[in-house]
């Protein structure tokens, strides 16, 4: 699978988002690269292939990959990042969990201006009118994304747009053989590969819905069953820090700030339900 998102999203990105379906030459390639950027810009196609340990065909391919021409243009956009993108040395701790936390939240931060670079209007748009249309929705969620299914379920009803989501995933898959035309499942997996969620998105889609799906991958499976699919990379950058730290805080932020768009698409839809919400707040909360 080669990059098919925004012009304009940089090498680091695209990596990011493609790295679960990059070939194992490509993959040690786009690895040198986004391990040091600064050094992958001073090395010609031969030398950055003898850094990865592959041949010089597989640069080139890496590149094509990537969604450029060729490795001058990768090289060239490696250049760009490095000359517009935040500082990438990461912050140093001072030896104390405080200082440990504090550095870790800072690199997250610095990594904010990623999460949306693989978006793209025409996406964002198809994504929130499915959501707004619908006459059903059901959140697919599992593992550890199954904060993400009930906290994105609870701010749509919320919002006035009510859906479901069943923490049971056999129940995910009964709901979604049940849609049809006009209903849309939201399916939510940071790797995109699980298979809960997959045989739960692949049976709505067979039942005729239209399938939404929010992950980090762009060359995930989910992405291949979903009719509309939002890609937001991993923080930190690699298909196996996905799987050791499973992060879901960069999709969870995405995620939250999509409501407040629907929220302002839908007018006064959400503003009566939003009033009702704050009046049960203001009679369960205590002196």
């Amino acid at each position: 699978m080669s990059w098919k998102g925004p012009s304009d999203a940089p090498p680091s990105v695209r990596i990011a988002a493609l790295a679960s379906s990059l070939q194992p030459s490509e993959r040690r390639v786009a690895d040198v690269v986004a391990d040091d950027l600064a050094r992958s810009v001073e090395c010609t196609a031969q030398q950055l292939a003898d850094l990865a340990g592959v041949g010089r065909a597989s640069v080139v391919r890496t590149a094509r990959t990537l969604g450029y021409e060729g490795y001058p243009q990768l090289r060239v956009a490696v250049a760009r990042e490095l000359a517009f993108g935040p500082a990438p040395d990461a912050p140093a701790g001072d030896g104390t969990a405080v200082g440990a936390l504090r550095a870790a939240i800072e690199t997250f931060g610095r990594s904010l201006p990623r999460m949306t670079a693989a978006l793209t209007e025409d996406a964002v748009e198809d994504f929130l009118g499915a959501l707004d249309t619908a006459g059903r929705v059901v959140v697919a969620a599992s593992g550890l994304s199954t904060p993400l299914g009930l906290d994105v379920a609870m701010r749509l009803g919320a919002a006035g747009r009510p859906c479901e989501f069943l923490p049971d995933t056999l129940a995910q898959h009964i709901a979604a053989r049940q849609l049809g035309p006009g209903s849309v499942c939201l399916a939510l997996s940071g790797s995109g590969a699980s298979r809960p969620t997959l045989t739960t998105a692949g049976a709505a889609r067979d039942a005729g819905a239209h399938v939404l799906a929010v992950t980090s991958f762009a060359g995930s499976p989910l992405v291949g069953i979903a009719h509309t699919a939002l890609v937001v990379p991993p923080v930190t950058g690699s298909f196996r820090d996905e799987l050791l730290h499973t992060s879901r805080a960069a999709l969870g932020l995405v995620l939250e700030h999509l409501v407040e768009l629907l929220v302002e698409r839908r007018g006064g839809r959400s503003a009566a339900a939003r009033a009702a919400v704050l009046a049960v707040l203001g009679e369960s909360l205590g002196e």
